[in-house]
């Protein structure tokens, strides 16, 4: 069984920045890639940034040069470190696991808020 757990979510004000992290446990063969979702009231859940074990980073427009992903393999840990945070970036965010034989895994999400 896999756990992913977040942390680091909160209440900020426009034009701030928060760091949120993600840690997989439990019994881990192989990650093939972690991330970050995002669902605001009322939206579908949305991809915002994917980062593979080779590295390979894949991100939603709306937060190009924004947000950036890290990856720390070793400890099945990843990062988000958002920037110029906007009111249109709250929403509860979830991180996602990816794993070549166990399937996926879905961490029970952090609420980020921002203020105008």
């Amino acid at each position: 069984q896999v756990q992913v757990v977040e942390s680091g979510g909160g209440l900020v004000q426009a034009g701030g920045s928060l760091r949120l992290s993600c840690a997989a446990s439990g019994i881990i063969f192989s990650i093939h890639a972690m991330g970050w979702y995002r669902q605001a009231p009322g939206k579908q859940r949305e991809l915002v940034v994917s980062v593979t074990s080779g590295g390979t980073t894949t991100y939603a427009d709306s937060v190009k040069g924004r947000f950036t992903i890290s990856r720390d393999n070793a400890k099945n840990m990843v990062y988000l470190q958002m920037n110029s945070l906007k009111p249109e970036d709250t929403a509860v965010y979830y991180c996602k696991v990816w794993t070549l034989l166990q399937g996926d895994y879905w961490g029970q999400g952090t609420q980020v808020t921002v203020s105008s």
